[in-house]
């Protein structure tokens, strides 16, 4: 820690915060106009880019309400670590990064013992879905909110919550890496005669758990009815232990790949996806590989999923505004459905076809007017740091 350096502390609570959290790292260092001392917690994105995390990211990185109850005491264990851990770094600004349900208590508690520390939540709960009254709560804990999502900024005038700022989705920064330089129309490239079919299990323990035993009898069907496919499993990178035992015990060979160069290269070659929803549906959309979205959510959540109020929760979905990307949630989430949704893709057609025009305008919609998102949300973190100087 340099004496004279401003200091920021980034708080990340699952891998595709992790993801974010490194590129905004990478975007600080090369805009800031001195150098800066940077801590927090992250995985191992974060992790290259220089910051050493007061424990593993995946001890936290859980969803939904039974998972986090079976979890509490550990949790707000390491809550507390992490705000010691804060505190002690003396920070001049603190960013977190998603996962609001690890990262919002931490940021009060925060506020209350550096109450004179700007605190900024990059990547906006879903206040436009559900539990709008927390947009307003927000006000009392969060300096700026930096939008993902083109419809966010309104979203918090409207919630009369803080001030929030769209800066773009950094996954569009990707968009050549993802698509490999080919060309825009994905049915010309190499994998038009793939017979991939990628596994995406999701980031979060509880999610790859729900999940796997419902993929694997997917898998078996789909390789009964063509015994040429061949199954890839993306695993995130603090799960990759988990999800190789588990594949371990399936009849059907698949390789199980880990690490962002690993997981894009395996998008690249995949005629198809069935994946978890999150941010991972994302990077499909700008890879091009038509998918199938699946979720299962805990008991609790189920009896309340009706105060959702989004047509879909998919993410191209609502950025595009339709429903081209078919999800199968919940009780929707089996065997035979993801089966029968599957199939059409892998053989091509319409369906096929409908998801792949519906890819390009999320691309479309993506693309930033001026500087990259990275860019973006570090112009407005250096902004509360240095002011007009950071221009």
């Amino acid at each position: 820690m340099t004496a004279t350096a401003k200091r920021i502390y980034i708080i990340a609570g699952e891998d595709s915060g992790d993801a974010l959290g490194a590129a905004l790292i990478e975007a600080l260092r090369q805009h800031a106009p001195e150098p800066l001392d940077l801590a927090g917690l992250g995985g191992w994105h974060m992790h290259e880019q220089g910051i050493v995390s007061p424990f593993p990211l995946d001890e936290v990185a859980v969803m939904g309400v039974i998972a986090i109850a079976q979890q509490l005491p550990s949790l707000i264990r390491r809550a507390y670590q992490v705000i010691d851990d804060a505190i002690a770094f003396k920070p001049d600004l603190i960013v977190i990064i998603d996962s609001p349900e690890f990262t919002h208590p931490i940021a009060r508690r925060l506020r209350k013992r550096l109450p004179g520390v700007p605190i900024l939540d990059y990547v906006s709960p879903s206040v436009w879905a559900w539990r709008s009254w927390r947009a307003r709560r927000m006000r009392a804990y969060i300096d700026e909110v930096l939008g993902l999502l083109p419809f966010e900024p309104q979203a918090y005038r409207d919630l009369r919550g803080p001030p929030c700022t769209y800066v773009g989705h950094p996954l569009i920064e990707a968009l050549d890496r993802l698509r490999g330089h080919a060309p825009p129309k994905r049915e010309a490239g190499p994998n038009i005669e793939s017979k991939t079919v990628l596994i995406l299990p999701g980031s979060r323990r509880s999610e790859v758990t729900r999940l796997m035993p419902i993929f694997r009898e997917a898998v078996e069907s789909l390789a009964a009815a063509d015994p040429g496919l061949r199954f890839v499993i993306g695993a995130a990178d603090d799960l990759t232990a988990l999800v190789s035992a588990l594949t371990a015990e399936w009849d059907i060979a698949t390789e199980v790949v880990t690490g962002r160069d690993a997981r894009e290269a395996a998008m690249r070659k995949a005629r198809v996806a069935i994946a978890a929803s999150g941010t991972v549906t994302l990077e499909l959309a700008l890879a091009r590989v038509p998918m199938v979205v699946c979720y299962r959510l805990d008991w609790i959540a189920a009896r309340f999923r009706f105060l959702v109020r989004l047509h879909s929760v998919v993410l191209p979905n609502l950025i595009d505004g339709g429903n081209d990307i078919p999800e199968l949630i919940h009780s929707d989430c089996t065997v035979e459905n993801i089966v029968k949704t599957a199939q059409p893709l892998i053989a091509g057609g319409a369906e096929r076809d409908r998801q792949m025009t519906a890819f390009d305008r999320v691309a479309e919609v993506m693309k930033p007017d001026g500087p990259p998102p990275s860019a973006r949300a570090a112009a407005r973190v250096l902004h509360h740091l240095f002011g007009e100087a950071a221009a």
